[in-house]
C-alpha cells in the first residue's frame, strides 16, 4: 500500500533519512520506534507530503505521492499536539473539518467522539479543554474520515487509562477490517498487544522492519520495550 524506495532526505549536513526502503500493507498495525532524532518525524512528515525527499520517491496504492497530492484524503493524522483555534468550541472544529473534507455524515466513523463523551462537551472552546480532551479531538478527528491509513504520533499521550483502552480497542478494530496503522510511541508498554510490525529507525537508517512475533524471537524477549532495549543495547 505505501512503499517508499531509495527515500534520502538532508537538511544542510544533517542526513534525517538514508536511503529508506520499505513497504507497509493493508490489515497491519506497524510500530514506528527509534531515538530522538532517528528520522522518524522525518519519515512521517515525508508520507504526508509536508516534506519532499531529496532522491527515492514513495508510493501510495501504486501511485507516486509527488505526482498526486489527493492520496491524503485517505491518511488519518493524529499529530503528538493537537494545535486548534482557542476561539472555536469542539462542534465548530468538527463542522469546519467536515467542510474542508467535503464528507457527507454516511461516510463518517464517528464512533471515537461518542465513545470519548466529546459529544457531551460540543459547546466548549478549545482553550477551555485540558491536554488530555485536546487528545481526545485528535483522535477523533483521525479517524473520522474513515481512511484507509492512520498515523498516530504518540496517541496514548496525556490519555487517562480508560481513554487510552478506548482508543486501543478502536486501533484494534480498524486493523481488522483491513486497515493500515503507522504508530509512534515513546510508551512501549502500550503497543505489546496491538501491533503486528516494528520499524526500528537510528540515525537516520533503517535498521530493521519484521513482525512483532520475529522480534521476539530474535531477542528472547516478550516486552516490547525490553525487546527494544536489546537491540538498542547491541548498536551501542
Amino acid at each position: 500500500m505505501i512503499i517508499a524506495t531509495n527515500v534520502t532526505k538532508k537538511f544542510g549536513k544533517l542526513t534525517a533519512l538514508n536511503d529508506i526502503n520499505t513497504t507497509c500493507n493493508k490489515g497491519q498495525s506497524i510500530s514506528l520506534i527509534g531515538p530522538n532524532g532517528s528520522g522518524k518525524t522525518t519519515f512521517i512528515k515525508c508520507l504526508l507530503g509536508m516534506v519532499v525527499p531529496d532522491s527515492g520517491f514513495i508510493t501510495f496504492n501504486k501511485q507516486n505521492i509527488s505526482h498526486d497530492w489527493k492520496y491524503r484524503e485517505q491518511i488519518g493524522y493524529m499529530p503528538q499536539i493537537g494545535r486548534y483555534p482557542d476561539n472555536m468550541s469542539i462542534a465548530q472544529i468538527l463542522v469546519m473539518m467536515k467542510d474542508i473534507r467535503k464528507k457527507t455524515s454516511a461516510d463518517l466513523d464517528e464512533e471515537l467522539i461518542e465513545a470519548f463523551e466529546l459529544n457531551k462537551i460540543m459547546d466548549k472552546r478549545m482553550r477551555t479543554l485540558s491536554g488530555g480532551t485536546r487528545q481526545k479531538v485528535s483522535a477523533a478527528l483521525a479517524f473520522l474520515f474513515n481512511p484507509e491509513v492512520l498515523i498516530l504520533d504518540e496517541p496514548t499521550a496525556g490519555l487517562d487509562p480508560l481513554a487510552s483502552e478506548i482508543l486501543k480497542d478502536k486501533i484494534r478494530k480498524v486493523k481488522k477490517e483491513g486497515k493500515l496503522i503507522l504508530i509512534t510511541s515513546h510508551v512501549l508498554s502500550d503497543l505489546d498487544d496491538i501491533i503486528s510490525e516494528i520499524m526500528y529507525m537510528q540515525d537516520g537508517q533503517l535498521v530493521f522492519h519484521k513482525t512483532w512475533e520475529l522480534l521476539k524471537k530474535d531477542t528472547g524477549e516478550e516486552k516490547l520495550s525490553r525487546a527494544i532495549a536489546n537491540v538498542m543495547k547491541s548498536k551501542l
